[in-house]
């Protein structure tokens, strides 16, 4: 079942412009090796599901899976062929607002090579190009 919050403040929200780097969540934090966005976008709560589903599948059992993204923005629309006023639509589905250079998903806990496989596998799943990075050595 997808992700939601369990209560907002306000139903309907703005729908915003996504401008600018991420400043914070882009760096790998949790695990070892995580899933870095190199657009910006709206990130259905279907999709972070399906990104889910597909990485738990793949590391049955094994490590950690991390998710660093939550859908807090409610998504509304207007069913097709309908005239113009009659106020805003009813919320169609949720999203998280992500900027270049979040991290989406980390993993730890697997060898490299079983990580890298896995998060191509969720990049693949994800609606903006994603890349793979490794967590910095502590100097």
């Amino acid at each position: 079942m997808p992700q939601m919050p369990k209560r907002v403040k306000f139903r309907k929200n703005q729908r915003g412009k996504v401008k600018g780097n991420a400043q914070r969540g882009n760096y790998v934090a949790f695990g070892e090796f995580g899933l870095q966005t190199l657009e910006g976008g709206w990130l259905s709560a279907e999709a972070i599901e399906a990104g889910r589903v597909t990485a738990s599948h793949f590391m049955r059992g094994e490590g950690r899976l991390y998710i660093r993204v939550f859908p807090h923005k409610a998504v509304t629309s207007i069913p097709a062929e309908t005239r113009m006023g009659k106020g805003k639509g009813e919320p169609e589905y949720w999203a998280a607002v992500v900027k270049p250079g979040l991290i989406l998903f980390e993993v730890s806990g697997v060898p490299e090579a079983a990580a890298r496989d896995c998060l191509a596998r969720v990049a693949y799943k994800m609606p903006f190009k994603c890349r793979l990075i490794a967590r910095r050595p502590n100097i």
